[in-house]
């Protein structure tokens, strides 16, 4: 989908009480991670459950224009990737589109190479700093020979024939600049080290290993972790089942919970502990969520879950929990409009840089759908309105963003009128079944 095409509104109704089993796609972060890896790594990698997002798409596009071969067959895709450290020189611009996950991974990825790599994005993504990626990267040699202002999109990078490996202290909580560096690691003689003093998605590290990166993971008596990788290593293709994305199953899950009646099934989704922040604020709110068919798949922990309809009540999210459920708060602010009390949420500073100043965006969305909320440069509280009385009636705008377009819509679904988004057409860089998928379990949305 191109990103300046024509806007498509969407428009969600309040909906008589949902029920049903749903499979939502491939977890995000894993499928980057399987293409990018599946790429560098030397004989055949096959991934099944792969998110076939456009974001996802485009990291397997920018592996395929640095040597890698992908194809797909009966659902199951086939990588025959190029050894790590034997990346080639892409001929054209690697278009991102939307995806900052994929593009910032990249960066780490081409950075050390002694090659000439061009990075573009659509508008949205071009206006997202990439300059936390791009330090510890200068500080390994690497060259930023053009960019846009602030360090932003289109910009080229250019490697030096020989790496310095690099002690980086990160320094906010963010997976991608942590993942960055490592990458960047995987091409740089010596010991590459990381250390992290707030433990976000950890992704990168397992596969990495599953792949067989020589890395190692040590956390001192303060909790800080210190990742360790040596560079110039062989991986190894390795065969991944992707299970289903939390921040995906987050909106059929709030949507259960607050129309009321609802109860519904969301199989197969990941429990890694540093994504499942949302399910525990929704349990200390009151929700009804249970785990069942609890099992590890692939060295990840995957369990179904269970939802029914919730009397909610208002809570302190700490600002530690953050990292954890980074991308659900949106859809955490809609279920405390619907909820008894103040929800306070803290630390959401990295907000400000998503697809959107995405704190902005949902406030603003609330805002003109009736409900009661504070934003603070690093905070927002919520004062709800059980049942959705006198909720709706707004038009939101998405700023190009999929967690806002997908978090109001579930609004609509409970709200006393009808919530609409101005644009739906962004929702398929990360969940092209939404649609489909929540009408089968009974939501009006058209």
């Amino acid at each position: 989908m191109a990103h300046d095409a024509e806007s498509r509104p969407a428009t969600a109704r309040r909906s008589s009480s949902l029920s049903g089993t749903a499979r939502v796609p491939g977890d995000k972060s894993i499928s980057h991670r399987s293409f990018m890896f599946g790429g560098l790594a030397s004989g055949e990698t096959r991934i099944t459950g792969l998110l076939e997002g456009e974001d996802v798409m485009r990291t397997g596009d920018a592996m395929k224009a640095m040597g890698a071969k992908i194809t797909k067959n009966d659902g199951e895709w086939v990588i025959q990737g190029v050894g790590n450290g034997c990346l080639l020189e892409p001929k054209e611009p690697l278009d991102f589109g939307n995806a900052g996950t994929g593009s910032r991974l990249t960066m780490g990825l081409v950075g050390t190479y002694d090659m000439r790599t061009t990075f573009v994005g659509d508008a949205s993504l071009s206006k997202r700093p990439m300059g936390r990626v791009l330090d510890p990267l200068r500080l390994m040699g690497v060259q930023v020979l053009e960019s846009a202002s602030g360090d932003r999109m289109p910009l080229t990078l250019h490697g030096p024939k020989h790496a310095a490996p690099i002690e980086y202290r990160v320094p906010m909580a963010s997976a991608q600049v942590k993942s960055a560096v490592l990458l960047a690691g995987l091409n740089t003689p010596g010991v590459t080290t990381v250390i992290e003093p707030v433990m976000t998605r950890d992704h990168t590290e397992k596969m990495l290993k599953g792949f067989g990166a020589e890395l190692e993971v040590d956390t001192d008596s303060h909790g800080v972790r210190h990742i360790r990788i040596k560079g110039q290593g062989k991986l190894t293709g390795q065969i991944i089942a992707v299970p289903g994305d939390p921040s995906s199953a987050a909106f059929p899950l709030v949507a259960a919970l607050i129309v009321p009646g609802s109860d519904i099934l969301i199989e197969n989704v990941l429990m890694n502990p540093t994504r499942t922040g949302l399910i525990l604020t929704l349990q200390e709110m009151g929700a009804q969520i249970e785990l069942v068919n609890q099992r590890s798949a692939g060295g990840e922990d995957v369990a179904d879950l269970r939802v029914r309809a919730s009397d909610l009540k208002g809570v302190t999210v700490p600002p530690e929990r953050a990292p954890s459920m980074i991308d659900e708060y949106p859809v955490l602010a809609v279920a405390a409009s619907f909820a008894e009390g103040e929800t306070l949420m803290q630390g959401l500073e990295e907000l400000r840089v998503k697809e959107s100043d995405r704190l902005a965006a949902v406030a603003r969305g609330l805002e003109v759908n009736g409900v009661d909320c504070t934003e603070g440069h690093e905070t927002l509280s919520v004062r709800g309105k059980p049942g959705g009385k006198g909720l709706g009636g707004g038009t939101v705008a998405t700023h190009l963003d999929h967690r806002i377009a997908m978090s109001f819509l579930v609004m609509g679904l409970a709200a006393e009128k009808p919530v609409t988004v101005d644009d739906r057409n962004m929702i398929a860089t990360s969940f092209p079944e939404f649609m489909g998928l929540m009408a089968d379990l009974g939501a009006q949305i058209d």
